[in-house]
């Protein structure tokens, strides 16, 4: 309903720049693009009411548990560990974002990707805030349904851990095809990195803290670095 079928307009995104006239690294991917040039009001209203709209799996997530006689704290969404969580995820983050930036360059360089603009927002005061909000959405919409959800329902049917783990990291790869290549096999690998560890632990929230960290830094580095480095695309 949210992230398969952004796996499907994804697939037909890719399609359609593999049969452009331009090369795949000739072509951009924007993450984050006004939605109302010169309207800088609409603009940031419609940016909120788009996060509202793609957090919105959350909540029936949320409900899903709960009619089933369980929380989000099953699955690890909560601040008991709020410690332990933290720390982890900024490790994860850490090791994440650094390799999956050389990924990233090294695909491009190669031709399999587009190139990845994370910040096209207008100059406004609330750039920022925006950049944060949404890398901050994206860590709790694809952690709390692709890691802890999916993955938990998945071992109650009875599905092998690495089997679970393989579907989720195909699923988180889908939903970036309109990336290119790079950005397919980048996120499976995240996935099966995030899965072991959700696996592993039993909570979703280091990979919420490290998943949005990773985004802030892309969000917001990229439009401190753009211009002022030579090797950012």
């Amino acid at each position: 309903m949210s992230l398969g079928a952004s796996g499907l307009i994804s697939l037909i995104q890719l399609i359609g720049a593999l049969t452009a006239p331009k090369a795949l690294s000739g072509q951009h991917a924007v993450l984050n693009g006004s939605y109302a040039p010169g309207r800088p009001w609409l603009d940031l209203s419609l940016h909120l009411a788009q996060m509202a709209v793609n957090v919105a799996p959350v909540g029936l997530v949320a409900y899903l548990l709960a009619r089933s006689g369980e929380s989000l704290r099953t699955i690890g969404v909560d601040t008991r560990e709020r410690g332990r969580d933290l720390l982890r995820g900024v490790l994860l983050a850490a090791g994440i974002g650094g390799s999956g930036l050389a990924f990233y360059l090294v695909v491009y360089a190669a031709g399999g990707n587009l190139n990845v603009v994370p910040d096209n927002l207008p100059d406004v005061w609330w750039r920022i805030p925006v950049l944060v909000l949404d890398a901050a959405q994206n860590g709790v919409l694809e952690e709390v349904l692709v890691s802890g959800y999916l993955l938990h329902r998945l071992g109650q049917l009875g599905w092998t851990p690495w089997r679970s783990v393989g579907l989720s990291s195909v699923l988180r790869g889908s939903y970036h095809l309109y990336q290119g290549f790079g950005g397919f096999v980048g996120n499976v690998v995240m996935g099966v990195v995030f899965g072991w560890l959700y696996r592993r632990w039993g909570r979703a929230m280091p990979l919420i803290v490290a998943h949005t960290l990773i985004d802030v830094v892309a969000f917001v580095g990229y439009g401190v670095l753009r211009g002022r480095v030579s090797w950012l695309p």
